[in-house]
């Protein structure tokens, strides 16, 4: 099970950390993204760590904003968002799974998802 927390409200150019912590599971040997879902869109790809190796990537909107990490005494990944806009406002979910690197944007390979949390940034 996945919970992630963290979310909020801040103002445009401020920051928040979200986290993703497991329980009963570790993260070995899995990748763990995140997502995001705004009011009326999809949800889509924001970042994504493999646990073994530390591949990172990002969505091209978030790059030099965003930066995703992990902590293994804590079992967990955090998003550190700084100069958040009013567009990052959305519902965050943290997800995990055994992805082929090739697929960590996709969210159909992810087994396992979070609750979300939610991020609303004001203007």
């Amino acid at each position: 099970q996945l919970q992630a927390s963290g979310g909020g409200l801040v103002q445009a150019g401020g920051s928040l950390r979200l986290s993703c912590a497991a329980s009963g599971r570790s993260f070995s040997n899995y990748a763990v993204g995140w997502f995001r879902q705004a009011p009326g869109k999809e949800r889509e790809f924001v970042a994504a760590i493999r646990w073994s190796g530390g591949n990172i990537a990002y969505a091209d909107s978030v790059k030099g904003r965003f930066t995703i990490s992990r902590d293994y005494a804590k079992n967990a990944v955090y998003l550190q968002m700084d100069s958040l806009k009013p567009e990052d406002t959305a519902i965050y979910y943290c997800a995990a799974g055994r992805v082929i690197w090739g697929l960590i944007r996709t969210q159909g390979p992810y087994d396992y998802w979070g609750q979300g949390t939610l991020v609303t940034v004001s203007s």
